[in-house]
């Protein structure tokens, strides 16, 4: 299934699940993102995607693991997120990266506010993502979303950002509620 999307900005995409068939886009896709987003989505020193980070992102068997892909009118392909979820469908984490010329869009409001509506109609509690504190931007975009912010106990450099089922989301950045 597909849904279109519109930002704040008026830019259109389209969002679907990952499928087996889009690996080689998905590898192409991550050639499109800063060395710091690489970093901040991975949370470590990442130089190139490996081929089984691309496997998870593209071909899971796990029904609690859902993958999208955002891909601009046009075809291309302009985001990835994932959103995992324990077994018990209770917690799941979210991540996302936005190939690095389409910033600034509205694409990661909208795609956040996919992933939370679309945890909210399975059923998932709470999701949340773990930033590095360094990611200002995730951070603030997830604050504005509703998410609660606190400092990750065992890591001070991190972040843990969470929102609970049914928190109500905020209108499109720059509309007036």
């Amino acid at each position: 299934m597909k849904t279109m999307l519109t930002t704040h900005t008026g830019f259109r995409f389209e969002v679907r699940r990952a499928r087996p068939e889009d690996e080689p886009i998905v590898a192409e896709f991550f050639t499109h993102v800063t060395p710091e987003d690489l970093r901040f989505r991975f949370l470590g020193a990442v130089k190139e995607v490996s081929h089984e980070r691309l496997v998870a992102m593209t071909r899971s068997d796990d029904p609690h693991v859902h993958n999208f892909l955002a891909f601009s009118t046009d075809g291309m392909l302009i985001a990835v997120a994932t959103l995992a979820a324990d077994p018990a469908d209770r917690r799941g984490e979210v991540a996302i990266c936005i190939r690095e010329d389409r910033k600034h869009l509205g694409v990661s409001w909208e795609l956040l506010g996919y992933i939370a509506r679309y945890a909210d109609d399975h059923g998932i509690e709470t999701i949340e993502s773990i930033e590095s504190r360094e990611n200002r931007a995730a951070i603030e975009l997830e604050r504005e979303m509703g998410f609660i912010v606190t400092t990750d106990p065992d890591d001070p450099t991190l972040v843990l950002v969470q929102r609970k089922l049914g928190a109500a989301l905020p209108a499109k950045r720059g509309c007036i509620v």
